[in-house]
């Protein structure tokens, strides 16, 4: 199984371990995982900014703040969540607990388009690998939300019928950043088939000096 891997900088052998990682892309790709393992092999601090986001949409309805709409498919709402996120993070990344010590944070999160992280976030010492599932289709894609699903997994609850409705916005989604990544020579990797292989592919890339 190949994964598909696009990054000149890889190829060049240019260093590009960042003090800041994001760790972006759709839904259930493995984001999480791959965020964890590097907090515990280069002492990064983990935030999912999906979690912090939705808390506070909970707790403080009253500010009106509306999460990533998966489902979506208005191109403009889409936009706007990405390019809030991107600022979100541009503001922490001035903060004194990621811009001063060693090293920073690495954030997962699903909320970010290629073009707005170049825009507000390539001059930063921060660096971004995208993960997605580009290469199935919804039906293939749903078989495999079914097969490695748990009680533990928002998926879980999900009837076959919303399932597959997800799966083909998250495919989709993937197209769109698969095809952003290309236009902006960012790494990206497809875990839909052969997840392992692209966290030690993607482990290696961020661990190049």
């Amino acid at each position: 199984m190949v994964v598909d891997v696009v990054s000149l900088r890889l190829d060049v052998g240019v260093a590009i371990m960042k003090n800041n990682i994001i760790i972006a892309g759709v839904p259930r790709a493995g984001k999480s995982t791959m965020s964890n393992a590097l907090s515990r092999k280069f002492a990064y601090q983990h935030l999912s900014m999906d979690a912090i986001i939705g808390g506070i949409e909970t707790v403080f309805p009253e500010l009106g703040i509306k999460w990533w709409p998966c489902e979506s498919d208005d191109i403009n709402i889409l936009n706007i969540a990405s390019e809030k996120t991107a600022l979100i993070i541009k503001s922490m990344l001035k903060t004194a607990e990621y811009d001063e010590f060693e090293p920073g944070m690495v954030v997962d999160v699903a909320q970010i388009f290629p073009e707005h992280f170049i825009k507000h976030l390539s001059d930063k010492d921060c660096e971004i690998v995208y993960f997605l599932t580009a290469n199935v289709t919804a039906e293939e894609r749903f078989a495999i939300h079914r097969k490695h699903d748990t009680e533990k997994d928002y998926s879980s609850k999900f009837t076959d019928a919303r399932m597959l409705y997800h799966c083909k916005h998250v495919v989709e989604r993937s197209k769109l950043l698969k095809e952003q990544c290309i236009k902006y020579n960012l790494p990206y990797f497809e875990t839909a088939k052969n997840r392992q292989k692209a966290f030690d592919e993607c482990m290696k890339l961020l661990s190049q000096k």
